[in-house]
Parts: structure tokens; sequence; C-alpha cells
């Protein structure tokens, strides 16, 4: 089966924060516009994270994500869940500290796991207040 962009407008997404809570500069829909000067910048702190719920279960086999240099997670962890249920970790990524549009290809257990709902938890971020940037946020896979 061929990958298919999972990230649709019905698609619910949250995130931890924004930069001064300035959503219409820095809110969570800049990862997902496809356009190269806007982004979802987080506030400080120690973990950030974004989840996705979205509208029927898909498989999941790619995220692509490209951080701002200096601004990026040195540790991403996976977690996801059908509905109703308690997420689980799938996965833990190491991306590069690069502006470079970074392409995690899965070799986890997605491909076994149905999800509805995914969880990207930004641990240990390159700031030093903890702030995360996020220019695009891409996930991959089959709608099922």
């Amino acid at each position: 089966m061929p990958v298919e962009p999972l990230v649709c407008a019905d698609t619910a997404t949250r995130v931890s924060s924004v930069l001064n809570r300035d959503v219409k500069q820095f809110g969570k829909k800049h990862m997902f516009d496809a356009s190269e000067e806007t982004c979802w910048n987080s506030d400080q702190g120690t973990s950030q994270w974004v989840t996705l719920d979205f509208p029927r279960p898909v498989k999941v086999s790619q995220l692509h994500i490209q951080f701002q240099g200096g601004f990026s997670s040195r540790l991403c962890t996976l977690e996801g869940c059908r509905t109703g249920e308690e997420l689980v970790k799938i996965s833990q990524l190491y991306p590069q500290d690069s502006h470079a549009m970074q392409i995690s290809f899965a070799t986890f257990q997605v491909e076994e796991t149905v999800l509805d709902k995914l969880k990207i938890t930004f641990e240990n971020s390159t700031d030093f207040f903890g702030r995360i940037v996020v220019y695009h946020l891409g996930v991959l896979g089959e709608r099922l």
C-alpha cells in the first residue's frame, strides 16, 4: 500500500503550549500549512508535545519533521492508542539539531499497530529554556 498524508482538516490537534499564547503567529496550524515562513513555537518548559486525533483508524509508517535549528528535540517519544484506550509507547527517535527536514522512517512497531491517536513528546530540547520550533510535521501511512 502506498503511503499518504494522514493529517487532514478533520484531524484534531493539540499542543502543550504556544509562545506567549500568540496562536495567530505561532499556533499549531502552522505545522501543517506547507509554508516555509510559518511555524509552531512552543513556550518554554521541560517537555513539549503534540497530539493528533485522527477521524478514523490509521497505520503510521513515516514521520517527517522540520525543526528550527537550535530549537529541536534531542529525543522524541511516540505514543499511540485506539479510542478509549491508554497511550502506549511506540518508539523513540533521536533527531539532529538542524533546520533540515528530518525524515524518520518507522522501523518500529507501527506497521502492526492501528491508531486513532498519536502523541509526539519532545524531550530534551536543544534550547536552554526548553522551547521547540517546528516548521513542518508530516505523518504518513495508511487510512483504514
